[in-house]
């Protein structure tokens, strides 16, 4: 029988995994992106699984929320990621760091 634990296992599992792709990762802008989208899974299923065994159905409701969310968030980023790859030919985080008008 799969219980809470195992849920809440395995979203620290995909919370832990998405913190070490920050961190080992810090050069890649699309990588760094999927780890924020890996990050919001992590809390969805925490959403759900709490929702499944409390019996109460606000946690589901609010998934599609962070569901919405996130999506507008990979919309926005992808965007303004082929700006800059156009501008500047790389989408290496250590070469946009600097801001010139």
């Amino acid at each position: 029988m799969i219980g809470l634990n195992h849920y809440l296992t395995l979203s620290a599992m995909l919370f832990v995994l998405s913190i070490a792709g920050m961190v080992i990762n810090r050069r890649n802008l699309i990588l760094l992106l999927m780890c924020v989208e890996l990050m919001l899974l992590a809390v969805n299923f925490n959403f759900i699984a709490f929702s499944r065994h409390l019996g109460d159905d606000a946690g589901q409701v609010f998934v599609f929320f962070v569901l919405t969310v996130a999506a507008a968030e990979a919309a926005i980023g992808l965007a303004i990621l082929v700006v800059l790859f156009r501008n500047r030919r790389s989408i290496n985080v250590d070469e946009l760091n600097t801001m010139k008008g």
